[in-house]
C-alpha cells in the first residue's frame, strides 16, 4: 500500500468515526497522516489489560472482543467491536492503563492515533470534545447495564435481551466465530447452562436454533424473557 492510497484510506475511515467527523479537512489530513496501519490475526492481542495505552484504535476491518480474565482464567465478554468503532477510548483519555483485554475474532485491520494528537486536538475543538464526552458516557451506560444484567437477570433473559438487540427482523445471524463458548462469555456464563436455555427457549417455540443463525419464532415471547429479573 503506497502513501497515497494509505492516506485515502485513514481519511476514508476517520470521517465515518462521530469524533472525527466534523473536523475540517486540514485537521482529518493531519490525523491520517500520523495514523499507523495495523493487522492483527484471529486471536492475537492487540491490547492487555494492565499495560499503558498506546492510543485510540479504529476499525476498519473484521471483528474484536473486548474481555476481562478472573483468576481462574474464565474470561467475560465485555463488548465485541465491529468496523467503524474505536477501541481503548478510556484509557485514551484518562491517562489510565488498558482497562481490558482486546483480541481480535478474526483477521482485523486497524488505524491508531496516539493520544498526546488527540488531546491536542481536543484543546482546539469544541465538537471534538462533545463526541468524546458523549462516548464516553455511552460506555459508563453500557457498563452499568451489563452490571445489571448480570445481577438481576437469568441466562435465559440475558440471552432473550441479547437476541432481540442483535435481531435483524426475525433473524439473528451468527458470525463464523460466534461459538457457543463465545456466546457463554459475553453473557457471564458457561456453555451447559447456555445450551439449556437455548434449548428451553427452542422447546417452547420462541426461537429457532440452526447453525448460523437464530431464527424468532415468537417476538413478544422473547421480549417478555427479556424484561424478567430474578
Amino acid at each position: 500500500m503506497d502513501k497515497s492510497e494509505s492516506l485515502t484510506r485513514a481519511q476514508r475511515i476517520l470521517k465515518s468515526v462521530s469524533y472525527f467527523s466534523q473536523l475540517d479537512t486540514d485537521a482529518i489530513t493531519a490525523v491520517a497522516q500520523a495514523a499507523i496501519n495495523r493487522v492483527y490475526d484471529s486471536g492475537q492481542a492487540i491490547l492487555v489489560e494492565g499495560e499503558p495505552s498506546s492510543g485510540l484504535y479504529i476499525v476498519e476491518k473484521g471483528w474484536l472482543k473486548a474481555v476481562k480474565y478472573g483468576l481462574d482464567g474464565r474470561e467475560q465478554i465485555l463488548q465485541t467491536l465491529g468496523p467503524g468503532e474505536v477501541i481503548n477510548a478510556i484509557s485514551v483519555f484518562t491517562d489510565a492503563p488498558n482497562q481490558a483485554t482486546v483480541c481480535a475474532l478474526e483477521t482485523v485491520e486497524v488505524w491508531v492515533v496516539q493520544r498526546d494528537l488527540l488531546l491536542r486536538l481536543l484543546d482546539t475543538n469544541p465538537a471534538l470534545a462533545r463526541h468524546v464526552v458523549k462516548d464516553l458516557a455511552g460506555r459508563v451506560m453500557h457498563l452499568i447495564r451489563m452490571v445489571e444484567d448480570l445481577s438481576l437477570r437469568t441466562v435465559e433473559a440475558r440471552l432473550a435481551r441479547l437476541l432481540l438487540e442483535q435481531a435483524d427482523g426475525a433473524s439473528v445471524q451468527r458470525k463464523r466465530w460466534a461459538t457457543q463458548v463465545e456466546l457463554a462469555a459475553r453473557l457471564g456464563t458457561v456453555p451447559d447452562v447456555l445450551n439449556r436455555a437455548l434449548r428451553k427457549l427452542s422447546e417452547n417455540g420462541i426461537i429457532r436454533v440452526a447453525r448460523h443463525q437464530f431464527q424468532i419464532l415468537d417476538m413478544e415471547a422473547l421480549k417478555d424473557i427479556a424484561a424478567v429479573e430474578d
